[in-house]
């Protein structure tokens, strides 16, 4: 990739007048109609990431959310968020009815890179269902041993960028929009760049900023959010480039509002926030 930064005429800067937008609910709408998001993740010692992308899938409208995670957490889950249906996942084979039934998979947040996050990732490669990966399964991916289905997103951070594309971390750093579009252009996936200034690139060449954020958000668990966030806005409809779109915004709009209280921000202090701007955004009711 070249090293040499290039001007980019064509950077749609994401502000909230010109945004995706999510179409109304009608009086008799049901949740069937919202799409079946999946999450796969959570290995032992990493229920909370499963758990944090989980309740920001519900929170931001997917009228389904199933977890497939480790059996040690489902009483946990089942505690936090009953309105998840959580089930224990030993091996693939155990997943694949939950697969026959979801419209959408968000893999990755917990995942691990042991046998167990392995087989599970695998069997999630295979089904023809968009799918977010993050984290661990971007680390797996970077192996390249898998191939992501049609209509995907990936949202690495600069860290997981470098291995995904074979250099180093002040490589993608130096030219970060070449970057987001070769990730793109590899994987045929929407790409999100995260990090100051995120980037979201599709595999046709378009390219978006976004330039809302704050330091506070320097802190755990905020990827595990964004993912969440982009299922739920692909389970309900949109494309994935404008729901990375749509998700990248209103996560860094969140995270700008609850940054200005200062440091100690945890994730999900954004989840309610972010319901807020996308009903702001998105009415219900229109």
């Amino acid at each position: 990739m070249p090293q040499t930064k290039h001007p980019l005429p064509d950077v749609q800067l994401l502000t909230s007048g010109h945004l995706p937008r999510l179409s109304g609910r009608s009086l008799d709408a049901h949740k069937g109609q919202f799409g079946h998001l999946l999450l796969i993740g959570g290995d032992r010692g990493f229920a909370g990431a499963a758990l944090l992308s989980a309740e920001s899938a519900l929170r931001s409208g997917a009228g389904l959310v199933s977890l497939a995670t480790r059996s040690e957490h489902v009483a946990a889950a089942a505690a936090r968020l009953p309105e998840v249906m959580t089930q224990g996942t030993h091996s693939a084979n155990q997943l694949m009815g939950l697969l026959a039934r979801a419209t959408v998979l968000v893999v990755g947040p917990g995942l691990g890179q042991g046998a167990w996050g392995r087989s599970l990732l695998s069997a999630a490669a295979n089904a023809p269902l968009p799918q977010v990966w993050d984290a661990d399964a971007l680390n797996l991916l970077a192996q390249g041993e898998l191939q992501l289905p049609a209509g995907s997103v990936i949202t690495p951070h600069p860290g997981e960028a470098a291995r995904l594309l074979g250099i180093s971390t002040a490589d993608i750093q130096a030219d970060r929009p070449a970057a987001a579009l070769a990730l793109s252009k590899k994987y045929t996936a929407v790409a999100v760049l995260k990090g100051a200034g995120s980037l979201v690139a599709s595999p046709d060449g378009r390219l978006a900023r976004c330039d809302a954020g704050h330091p506070a958000m320097a802190t755990a668990g905020l990827g595990d959010v964004l993912a969440g966030l982009v299922g739920a806005l692909l389970a309900q409809g949109l494309s994935a480039f404008d729901a990375a779109c749509l998700a990248v915004w209103l996560h860094a709009r969140a995270g700008e509002q609850q940054g200005k209280l200062g440091r100690g921000l945890a994730a999900s202090d954004l989840i309610p926030v972010i319901r807020q701007l996308l009903e702001e955004q998105s009415p219900c009711l229109s």
